[in-house]
């Protein structure tokens, strides 16, 4: 059975997971509780247009989870059959930003490539921030300057609430080359919101702004 499940839908599974601990948890009426695993179930299958039979059977095992030990075998079970994002390499990266003539790249061993939808890191002594994303089947890459925030706030790409700072990025609106500066406050650690994110259009409409 081949990779199925992007990142997005792993953790919107993930939190659907955590919905029916606490209720059983919480709830000792059977009706209650059969009600609640159909609505999981409804949720989480609706995530995907199309499944065989193996990939059915397997997410509809969601409805066996009743506490934590459970959730765990079952996640377990599925992070094997996450799709992982486009393998990337220094020189690609590079390419994707030509007007950064001392690019800070990151070590990409580093990084889970079944845990992201998106590829973030930030430059701390040029405040500034990196993104790159898939655009189209293709990998773009956006720059912006970033700044902390003295304050928790809500992320634009993940729609939780975070530390956060103002990622902001500038495009050329005019034949006269104006400069337009579009800000967005964003999740600072960006693992952190590849780890929140549990729908991939929020991170869409963020990239259609910056690219505007």
């Amino acid at each position: 059975m081949d990779a199925f499940i992007r990142n997005d839908q792993y953790n919107f599974i993930s939190y659907q997971t955590q919905v029916l601990i606490n209720g059983y948890a919480t709830v000792n009426d059977p009706g209650v509780l059969q009600a609640l695993r159909a609505l999981v179930r409804d949720k989480v299958m609706d995530l995907f247009e199309e499944l065989g039979t193996q990939e059915q059977d397997m997410i509809e095992k969601i409805t066996d989870i009743k506490d934590s030990d459970h959730a765990e075998d079952f996640l377990e079970a599925l992070r094997e059959y996450v799709i992982p994002f486009q393998t990337v390499n220094e020189t690609a990266l590079k390419k994707m930003f030509p007007k950064v003539k001392k690019l800070r790249i990151p070590d990409l061993k580093e990084f889970d490539f079944k845990a992201i939808s998106y590829l973030g890191w930030n430059d701390f002594g040029q405040e500034s921030k990196y993104i790159v994303a898939e655009v189209d089947g293709r990998l773009i890459g956006l720059k912006g300057t970033f700044k902390n925030s003295s304050i928790k706030g809500l992320c634009t790409i993940c729609h939780s609430f975070s530390e956060v700072g103002l990622f902001v990025s500038q495009s050329k609106k005019s034949s006269h080359g104006t400069f337009v500066k579009k800000g967005n406050y964003i999740c600072r650690d960006s693992m952190e919101c590849n780890g929140k994110l549990k729908d991939l259009d929020k991170l869409d409409d963020f990239i259609e702004r910056v690219k505007q």
